[in-house]
């Protein structure tokens, strides 16, 4: 299966994509209740992650454009300020009130962000036509290439259980979990030690 970079043309058909792979996934679902706005918005989500980080040379597709993982270099995970500001302006509309809630699991999540120096699988995903083919696998490749080359660990947040098996077949283990507030769901913090 052909694993290539991502072009900065393919970032809507790609986010269309990462919108229907995650529609289903617990945490997309909690921050974007409504299931009928909910895929404009993930795509919205995903175009903003993908060309944040297209920059960095990290991000893979699989063949057509039927997966897609976006990693972050060491030390450049989060956000600028002018990024975290477009990124508000965007989903605010379908956050409106739950918007203090939303920033509080955000919070939760990134508080627990590990400080060492290490590659960041933001984002990972199928379409859902396309799922059990080994395309996950085949994208993460690269990441953990690159990781094993140059002697680095690996991070990344797991927002479905079953997901938590697959990773762990990579090398990755569960160093905490993160239980969003509202009675939201769970996300499951994943490291996978430098080799």
């Amino acid at each position: 299966m052909e694993v290539r970079p991502a072009r900065g043309d393919e970032v809507p058909q790609l986010a269309a994509m990462l919108a229907r792979a995650f529609h289903d996934d617990p945490v997309t679902a909690w921050f974007l209740r409504s299931e009928a706005r909910r895929p404009t918005y993930a795509r919205r989500f995903f175009a903003w992650q993908l060309r944040r980080l297209l920059v960095q040379e990290q991000v893979h597709v699989a063949g057509e454009g039927s997966g897609a993982a976006l990693w972050a270099l060491p030390g450049r995970w989060r956000e600028s300020t002018w990024q975290a500001l477009r990124l508000f302006l965007t989903l605010v509309p379908a956050l409106g009130p739950r918007l203090p809630t939303a920033g509080r699991g955000v919070d939760r999540v990134e508080s627990r962000h590990p400080a060492e120096p290490h590659l960041y699988l933001a984002v990972l995903g199928t379409d859902p036509p396309a799922q059990g083919r080994g395309i996950g696998s085949a994208l993460l490749a690269p990441g953990l290439e690159l990781c094993d080359r140059d002697g680095l660990p690996a991070y990344l947040e797991s927002s479905k259980e079953r997901n938590v098996a697959f990773y762990s077949r990579f090398g990755f283990r569960v160093t905490d979990e993160v239980q969003m507030p509202g009675g939201g769901p769970k996300v499951w913090l994943m490291w996978r030690d430098a080799s």
